[in-house]
């Protein structure tokens, strides 16, 4: 092999080599922009109002409120980014109502299921008082598994968002254990309901007869928060319980009321609500 063959031999090598490396190099940049577009903050879909009259009242109403508020446009249309927004958080909110809470979450928490009358999803959105009535085979569990006449009965239930109790129940349920504790009160036997709506704790107080009752449930989601979850609580609830003898605590998520924080205030509106032996708009708090 001549001095000429050796040469070329060198070329051919770094001339591979070199678009190996280009090759890598775009690769790096292609996963990095890849990791980017999945793992957009709030910050990220902030788009600002160019020149605003009064930029400070814009920053203020921001502070104060998760509202799509200054989010400029393009013509007479919202910006791109906040249409891919608007639909990412419908999507979010369409995936919570149609979610399932995972039996293993629920397990953690040693909390047997039973079943309103909803049938299925459909129904269930359709017929708000199929969720309100429990199913015979759920009495005759509940009978079978549950303290009688308790102090405090916890119930749990998906609602209209299973997100909100995937996302809150780890944080709120020990921090309400703790507050019953704190205030001296005692629980019955917790259990979760699938497919329940807020009054299904009327037929569930008239089955247990608990001298309050606090329901965890997920809310309505919406395009701010698809995961908010609300405590409803009734002093001795019974069929016929109108909606003004409810005390409710809503909105509890990680971007309103924190749910250790609402776990905690729990224990002390039912012991409120024991001592004065009313609930709702009759509570003092």
């Amino acid at each position: 092999m001549n001095q000429v063959d050796i040469q070329q031999i060198i070329e051919k090598v770094m001339m591979e080599l070199q678009t190996r490396i280009s090759q890598q190099s775009e690769d790096k940049i292609d996963k990095k922009e890849d990791e980017k577009s999945f793992h957009y903050t709030a910050v990220d879909w902030l788009t600002h109002v160019p020149n605003p009259k009064f930029p400070e009242g814009i920053d203020e109403l921001r502070k104060v409120t998760p509202a799509r508020i200054g989010v400029w446009r393009t013509g007479t249309r919202p910006l791109t980014k906040t249409i891919l927004k608007l639909q990412l958080d419908h999507a979010a909110a369409v995936d919570a109502v149609s979610g399932e809470v995972l039996d293993s979450l629920l397990k953690e928490f040693n909390l047997f299921t039973v079943e309103t009358c909803y049938e299925n999803k459909e129904v269930y959105l359709k017929r708000p008082d199929k969720g309100r009535v429990l199913t015979e085979e759920a009495v005759k569990m509940i009978q079978e598994k549950c303290v009688k006449k308790p102090q405090v009965q916890i119930v749990v239930s998906d609602g209209l968002s299973a997100s909100a109790i995937e996302a809150n129940l780890r944080d709120i349920y020990p921090a309400l254990l703790d507050s019953l504790e704190v205030n001296g009160l005692t629980q019955g036997t917790p259990f979760f309901v699938k497919g329940g709506r807020v009054a299904c704790m009327d037929h569930i107080g008239e089955i247990l007869q608990p001298e309050v009752l606090v329901l965890l449930i997920g809310e309505r989601p919406g395009l701010v928060s698809a995961n908010s979850m609300s405590a409803y609580m009734c002093y001795r609830p019974r069929k016929g319980t109108v909606e003004s003898e409810r005390t409710v605590i809503s909105n509890i998520h990680s971007g309103g009321t924190p749910p250790v924080e609402a776990g905690a205030y729990i224990g002390t509106v039912l012991r409120k609500m024991i001592d004065q032996k009313a609930s709702g708009v009759r509570l003092e708090l």
